[in-house]
């Protein structure tokens, strides 16, 4: 269980509203629960904003009850839509948000998602003064003053049954499967993944990838008698098709290798106990800090402990795949 913050409560708040935005990750839907219940809780109106930003800019905007986050805790998605809004980039655009809000008389902002997600709400807490609090929903994992992340759990046990499967084949044919995970600069999917299913090898954006030591690993372990899982986790990287380069030249190579591109799947599907319970108390601790007189912040967890990082710090800092487990994957793949 999550330490909470206790927070005192200095402002009276008479409605809030509540977003997602970018790309949907599971647990979002027990986040926006939260939000709702909570503020309800304390007597606050809540409004949810269909379709993130793009929803905010027009006034797609509709009071939520508690009847409308009933039996929402198990699917994955967001019931309020998510999409990606290059117009909120915008400074203009910005400020048509901002007295959207006011004229619904909405007095406090959570925001769910990533880094761009994230960007778009300290830039609209610092340019209208309205209070925003972000939450992490991101499956990468990648979201600097925050140990985990809405929908990271889901997206690697997702990614684990699905390579399960994979390696029935794998063995039984004695076949070298690249299986594709998410992950296009940071590679946390890939690493925890790798070393949950055993693979014979992790590669990530973060450790530079040679062909000729990759063939040379394959050949070694082959002979030693070593990792026969036939499995090799990549993250996509920056530049799409690299699985297929990397298949390419292991065939160049004297390899026959195989390629499974999990992709969106990672996702979507039912969210993890541990994804509801940290969306959950994301989300009801957001409310919280609106109502102590927070803004411009993100709520995080570290060590365990739920607590506030200021978003400009969360922006101007990049949270790197720590050595030990790029080690540990390599270790445990020997």
């Amino acid at each position: 269980m999550y330490k909470l913050p206790a927070l005192d409560a200095v402002k009276e708040l008479k409605a809030i509203a509540v977003l997602t935005s970018g790309g949907d990750a599971p647990g979002m839907n027990p986040a926006i629960r939260g939000v709702v219940r909570a503020a309800l809780s304390h007597g606050i109106r809540v409004y949810g904003v269909n379709r993130g930003y793009s929803g905010l800019i027009i006034g797609d905007i509709w009071e939520m009850n508690s009847r409308s986050v009933t039996n929402i805790v198990q699917r994955g998605g967001t019931l309020l839509k998510s999409d990606r809004c290059e117009a909120f980039k915008d400074p203009t655009v910005r400020h048509q948000a901002a007295e959207i809000l006011r004229e619904r008389e909405i007095e406090g902002l959570v925001v769910i998602g990533g880094d761009g997600s994230l960007t778009g709400a300290a830039l609209l807490a610092e340019e209208s003064g309205i209070p925003v609090v972000g939450l992490p929903g991101t499956i990468d994992n990648d979201i600097h003053g925050s140990d985990d992340t809405i929908g990271f759990d889901t997206a690697v046990n997702t990614a684990l049954d699905a390579i399960d499967r994979i390696r029935d084949t794998a063995l039984s044919h004695e076949r070298l499967f690249l299986v594709e995970v998410m992950g296009r600069d940071s590679g946390f999917i890939a690493t925890q993944v790798g070393i949950a299913c055993g693979a014979e090898m992790v590669v990530i954006p973060e450790v530079e990838f040679k062909i000729q030591s990759l063939c040379f690993q394959l050949a070694n372990n082959r002979v030693k008698g070593e990792g026969s899982s036939g499995i090799i986790v990549v993250a996509e990287g920056p530049r799409p098709g690299l699985t297929y380069r990397i298949a390419q030249q292991l065939e160049e190579n004297g390899q026959s290798p195989k390629v499974c591109i999990l992709g969106h799947i990672q996702r979507g599907g039912s969210p993890t106990g541990h994804d509801r319970v940290l969306a959950s108390c994301m989300g009801a601790t957001a409310v919280d800090y609106l109502r102590a007189g927070y803004s411009s912040i993100m709520v995080g967890v570290q060590k365990g402990e739920v607590l506030d990082v200021p978003l400009k710090e969360v922006l101007e800092r990049k949270k790197p795949l720590a050595s030990e487990w790029i080690a540990m994957s390599s270790l445990l793949h020997k």
